[in-house]
């Protein structure tokens, strides 16, 4: 089983910028298998950015352009570059691994998330 922990969130101004970091642990951990999702408040978990299979990478229609999925810093890491933001980014969001190309169920267990408030 894969231990997950968001970090990196905070308020910004609309127009900002944030960077996210997911810290993975314990045996089964793919950096390619992995995606980022958000739950705004009132309305559903949805994933927003992911890592295919190959290592390319696939955004949702509404951060496309503006936010990036990458490889963190430390091992085991996974960042995710939020510009240009905007009140509807606000949300939680988390990191995990969607079970296939098609399929967006979480791999494992969900960590506690990172608050985003975009907020002038």
């Amino acid at each position: 089983q894969v231990q997950l922990v968001e970090s990196g969130g905070g308020l910004v101004q609309p127009g900002g910028s944030l960077r996210l970091s997911c810290t993975a642990s314990g045996s089964g951990f793919s950096l390619y298998l992995m995606g980022w999702y958000r739950q705004p408040p009132g309305k559903q978990r949805e994933l927003v950015a992911r890592f295919n299979p190959g290592g390319s990478t696939r955004y949702a229609d509404a951060v496309n352009g503006r936010f990036t999925i990458s490889r963190g810093d430390a091992r085991n890491t996974v960042s995710l570059l939020m510009n240009n933001l905007r009140p509807d980014d606000t949300a939680v969001y988390y990191c995990n691994s969607p079970v296939s190309s098609t399929d967006i169920t979480p791999r494992w267990s969900w960590g506690p998330g990172t608050q985003v408030t975009v907020s002038s």
